[in-house]
């Protein structure tokens, strides 16, 4: 069943591409846009469920189980869909079943205002997020490495940027009422069918040599048809030259290629989830101060509750122009800073916690405890940003594992599978995170009520 390597496939390790410039540069336009879209849409909604956690639970109610469920339903399908699962992937079924639970999740939580059903939405949009997360980036390794790299970047871009959106449009949305809010929200994923059907190019336009510009849409009209294999460059050329044999990965196969991942890519970017979603989610709601009177932060902060959603559209911010860094030209990280972001973090929590607890600086310094606060979540949300970004695009670089075969189609699914089984470490370590934010917050605003600081207590 080996087959030698077709010219594509030098195609796709040297990044030759002859293309016009005029077509290259539309054509990188489309690329571009559609796997923004693709990173804003499928996040944005997993944002607004964080950012709104005060809003959406009783003020006893712990948030991290806001942070759990929206987590644990991600972490099966990042644990069940690339393992578990052989066989080519349908890419215009998967879209458009994302963005069908995706409103009906959005829809239960807008519209049910018991505890039980909101939670039951938010699993239901964390099962698409997680499912769309995974897609995304497998979609990316159907293009060459050179583009491929580009799809991560510019998809790894857009999920930052939801994460300014999303705080944002909850901060805005907010003052119209939770089911009013949300459900606004709930029409948001229907952009990811329209842009993966109307506007992303496929794979085979970046290696045409002729002349024109033009290239063929995704079809729209019919997703019961295998539109993967008019996405796959490799399947295009090699459909020409000998029948499709149907290629599966063994469990061995995948137990093979996630070896050297283990240490390399998994743990680091678990690390740093772990870290962060701790911070975000257990310390974050408890860095409360008194409402200022008068300065900038008057004009923001109304009541105790805004500081919450203050830090989080500061830690989202910063993870949008980390997590550009590709997008926007920036060197990469070499394999062997990974681990650097991960270290940074955990200062990081240490020094937020002691802030928390005990206090960095005398009471009479509030602006200055502000201050700090943002330079310290400012730092976290660079780090993980950085973390997220450079693990997955080397993982898209890099080259086929020496013990494959050179089937076309070995290939093709061993690069599929090898990006989409990386999430389970990054969802593991918010699930981690989820659970460890709860009694982390509940001991930090025992210590603040027992040195007389009760601001915890009214949220």
């Amino acid at each position: 069943m080996s087959v030698e390597p077709h010219s594509t496939t030098a195609l796709h390790t040297e990044g030759h591409f002859v293309i016009p410039s005029t077509g290259e540069k539309r054509l990188s336009l489309k690329l571009g846009s559609s796997f923004f879209l693709f990173g804003l849409i499928n996040n944005v909604l997993y944002v607004i469920i964080l950012s709104a956690a005060l809003d959406l639970v009783p003020p006893s109610t712990p948030k991290g189980i806001i942070a759990f469920c929206n987590i644990a339903p991600a972490l099966i399908v990042k644990l069940g869909w690339p393992y578990f699962l052989k066989g080519r992937i349908r890419y215009a079924r998967r879209i458009v079943a994302c963005c069908t639970l995706s409103f009906i999740g959005m829809l239960v939580v807008a519209f049910h205002e018991s505890l039980y059903s909101r939670l039951l939405g938010i699993c239901l949009a964390s099962f698409s997020s997680g499912l769309g997360e995974m897609t995304f980036l497998q979609l990316s390794t159907t293009y060459s490495r050179s583009v491929g790299g580009r799809s991560v970047g510019y998809f790894a871009s857009g999920t930052g940027a939801a994460g300014i959106v999303g705080a944002f449009m909850w901060w805005e949305l907010r003052g119209l009422g939770v089911s009013t809010g949300v459900g606004i929200s709930a029409v948001l994923p229907f952009i990811l069918p329209l842009a993966y059907f109307f506007l992303l190019p496929r794979p085979a336009a970046f290696m045409h040599q002729s002349s024109s510009t033009s290239y063929t849409l995704v079809p729209a009209d019919d997703l019961e048809t295998e539109i993967d294999d008019d996405l796959s460059a490799q399947d295009d050329v090699e459909s020409r030259v000998e029948p499709k044999v149907t290629v599966r990965l063994s469990a061995a196969d995948k137990w093979r290629l996630v070896k050297p991942m283990l240490l390399k890519y998994m743990l680091p970017l678990f690390c740093v989830y772990t870290l962060e979603y701790t911070i975000n989610q257990g310390i974050a709601p408890t860095l409360l101060f008194p409402v200022p009177s008068h300065g900038l932060l008057s004009k923001i902060i109304h009541s105790t509750r805004d500081y919450y959603p203050l830090w989080q559209l500061v830690y989202q911010t910063t993870v949008f122009f980390s997590r550009s860094s590709i997008s926007l030209g920036l060197k990469t990280l070499p394999a062997h800073l990974l681990p650097a972001p991960a270290i940074i973090q955990f200062v990081i929590l240490l020094l937020l916690v002691f802030e928390s607890a005990v206090g960095l600086l005398p009471e009479d310094r509030e602006a200055g405890s502000i201050f700090l606060i943002f330079i310290l979540i400012s730092i976290e949300g660079v780090c993980g940003g950085l973390a997220y970004v450079n693990v997955f695009y080397c993982i898209n670089q890099e080259q086929p594992d020496p013990a494959s075969t050179h089937n076309p189609d070995v290939i093709k699914q061993e690069r599929e599978f090898k990006i989409g089984s990386i999430g389970f470490a990054d969802s593991s370590g918010i699930l981690l995170a989820s659970i460890l934010a709860v009694p982390t917050e509940m001991e930090l605003c025992r210590a603040q009520v027992a040195r007389g600081k009760y601001l915890c207590q009214g949220l």
